[in-house]
């Protein structure tokens, strides 16, 4: 039997912030944007968990080089995964139930929030994972949704409503069909009275690490403008950064390694806005 918080302090009764990660369309950079915002506030001193419900494409064990761990359960539920060079962020991720890497989670209409029958009471896997793993004491707990409007998300924002739920960031990038898309998260959003904390717009431009030019691939703006049009803070741009990228694929900690490049002070304002609306909420 694996060691966990006291009951009293298991799940969410200790984590103080919870912030949703969403994206109206998959492929912009929904899980990095995670990953990185979780290493921002923890090299900021800050206790910080990830809660990766993307049930679809669960990538950050991945990111985080954790990808064959296994999770164990205590008496207060499952236990995370403890990722980083500390071992001081705590993980729950699908990734770690499925028995190999490139299997998929393939369900269908219902089915989609059925807990599997190996598992605990036949609790839905959404409910289950945000209210059963121990989580213990927490300042942040980062959750990378699936991308889209769906039920999981509807599942997810019921589950966490009765506690400590800062709001949410939504992840764009800068093409029309891609705002498009946020558009629709943030009626989603509003509609589920889900707290906007603000839009990021990602792949802003690549900034070439010779010259320091910038050259817009993706076109510009367009996070920003749909942020101006519906009155909800713009946190910021973030550019393709290849040395983001290659942290990625080697599960490094970006953010401790490459405080130069030019992904790092977009990403770390990001994260000092969402420490500056947690202060004022508190």
């Amino acid at each position: 039997m694996a060691l966990c918080p006291p009951a009293d302090r298991a799940n969410l009764a200790g984590v103080r912030h919870i912030v949703l990660v969403l994206s109206g369309k998959g492929g912009v950079g929904k899980s990095t944007l995670s990953t990185e915002l979780a290493l921002a506030l923890r090299h900021a001193g800050k206790r910080v968990g990830i809660l990766d419900v993307d049930l679809c494409g669960p990538s950050i064990p991945r990111m985080l080089r954790v990808q064959d761990s296994a999770v164990h359960q205590c008496d207060s539920g499952w236990v995370p995964v403890f990722v980083g060079q500390d071992k001081a962020i705590a993980l729950m991720s699908i990734g770690f139930l499925l028995e190999r890497p490139d299997d998929a989670v393939v369900w269908r209409g219902p089915k989609k929030n059925e807990w599997v029958k190996s598992l605990r009471w036949g609790q839905s896997l959404i409910k289950q994972f945000v209210t059963d793993v121990a989580w213990g004491d927490l300042d942040f707990l980062i959750v990378d949704t699936p991308p889209g409007t769906s039920d999981e998300h509807i599942s997810t924002v019921e589950a966490l409503r009765p506690h400590q739920l800062l709001g949410a960031v939504l992840v764009t990038t800068p093409q029309a069909v891609s705002v498009g898309d946020v558009r629709r998260e943030l009626t989603f959003c509003r509609k589920a009275g889900l707290h906007i904390l603000g839009i990021v717009e990602n792949m802003s431009g690549f900034v070439c690490p010779h010259c320091s030019e910038c050259t817009n691939i993706f076109s510009k703006g367009g996070g920003e403008e749909l942020a101006k049009h519906a009155g909800v803070p713009f946190l910021g741009c973030v550019p393709l950064d290849p040395q983001l990228s290659q942290s990625l694929e080697e599960g490094r900690d970006f953010i401790q390694e490459f405080p130069k490049s030019s992904a790092f002070p977009a990403l770390t304002q990001i994260a000092q806005q969402i420490l500056d609306t947690s202060q004022r909420s508190s």
